[in-house]
């Protein structure tokens, strides 16, 4: 089995400082499609190195999919405990300038399972502040 891709802290917060004004104003222009994979897969990567485990899913479409948190683990079919949302909302949340239960009750952060919303406890990995 191949070793869990990690992410440098440096480049990750690089990624993600150089979207900052995008995250702070969406009617900045949106960053080039490869800027924001690389700050999305680097910033799930860093929650999967900070929450090790595989109980909850985290899936950012079409970038990544990562797993996370303690607990019993899950190798087949559709994991019980699922977190997942669009690119933007994931590096909001990664960074702190949005919460989980404000993602979750606007409808861009959908999460499933009883222990997708310990998914809180590790966010943010990479503050931005406000």
């Amino acid at each position: 089995m191949p070793a869990r891709r990690t992410a440098d802290p440096v480049k990750t917060r690089a990624a993600v400082v150089a979207l900052g004004e995008w995250l702070r104003d969406e009617n900045r222009p949106a960053p080039e499609r490869s800027a924001l994979a690389e700050a999305v897969r680097l910033t799930a990567r860093t929650l999967a190195a900070a929450a090790p485990g595989a109980s909850v899913e985290v899936r950012v479409p079409p970038f990544v999919a990562v797993q996370c948190i303690s607990g019993p683990r899950h190798t087949r079919g559709t994991p019980p405990n699922v977190v997942e949302t669009d690119p933007r909302t994931w590096l909001l949340l990664a960074t702190g300038l949005l919460g989980v239960d404000d993602a979750a009750a606007s409808g861009a952060l959908a999460l499933s399972g009883a222990r997708a919303p310990e998914i809180a406890g590790v966010l943010p990995v990479v503050p931005l502040g406000a």
